[in-house]
């Protein structure tokens, strides 16, 4: 799989857009991005992640450029790559690249009006009582079994949140993956990865337990293809979903 590393984007920190000013004048459709979305899910998240700040230096999803001023310049730079730079040209053609900027422009756009107080009270309150917590914490709250959202505002964007909610098998950030093992007596264990070498790996499995497992004791070792997180797309009301993204968006950590 092609790998697209944008050292455009490796070194393209310090030249903010402004993102709505882009798609007035170059007039990107809902379209554009959500292909450009895919193209970059691809092509570069496997680099820079889904968020476009996994590269030191380079924050895509706030739109901060060092090399090109306008899209026609990231473009080029995509498809021509950086000479003496990890910086490849890009397998894309020249549309498709504008798509990836579209996408990459939608990142940095305005989200709108802040959530109130009370959209955020609401939105705790369905976290709680939607089972999140048998999973998930949130400021030493809730499961280990699950990723840890105590900063997932801070580490995701409103539409990568909302995705995993409405479609959590549409991405598995790899820090998410999920496997099953199972040992030489036959005990089959299914937990989610924390690291792995060429010998060994470490998992918390469902019970929260953390295991340390040779590699060599396991006669089965396979990364599950579906994401244990179930999919609220029909358990919960567009406003008890905006909600619930907007408590979510809202954990930076502090």
């Amino acid at each position: 799989m092609f790998c697209l590393r944008f050292p455009l984007l490796a070194s393209l920190a310090g030249f903010a857009l402004t993102a709505t000013a882009a798609f007035a004048q170059l007039g990107y459709s809902p379209a554009d991005i959500q292909a450009g979305k895919q193209l970059y899910r691809v092509n570069c998240s496997s680099c820079h992640g889904p968020s476009g700040d996994s590269v030191s230096g380079v924050d895509l999803g706030h739109g901060k450029f060092k090399r090109a001023s306008t899209d026609d310049e990231i473009v080029a730079i995509m498809i021509q790559g950086i000479r003496d730079t990890p910086m490849p040209p890009a397998n894309l053609s020249d549309s498709q690249a504008h798509q990836v900027v579209a996408y990459l422009r939608s990142l940095a756009a305005p989200t709108g009006t802040p959530a109130s107080k009370a959209d955020l009270a609401r939105g705790q309150a369905l976290y709680e009582s939607k089972g999140c917590m048998d999973c998930h914490r949130v400021h030493g709250q809730g499961s280990r079994v699950g990723p840890d959202l105590t900063n997932v505002g801070a580490r995701r964007k409103r539409d990568s949140i909302e995705e995993s909610l409405v479609d959590p098998n549409a991405e598995i950030l790899p820090e998410n993956r999920y496997l099953q093992v199972v040992t030489r007596d036959g005990t089959t264990i299914t937990g989610r990865i924390l690291n792995e070498d060429t010998f060994s790996l470490q998992l918390i499995d469902t019970k929260e337990r953390l295991l340390s497992l040779q590699k060599s004791d396991l006669t089965k070792f396979e990364f599950l293809k579906n994401s244990p997180m179930p999919s609220y797309k029909d358990k919960l009301t567009s406003e008890e979903l905006t909600d619930l993204v907007d408590y979510l968006v809202s954990l930076k950590g502090l």
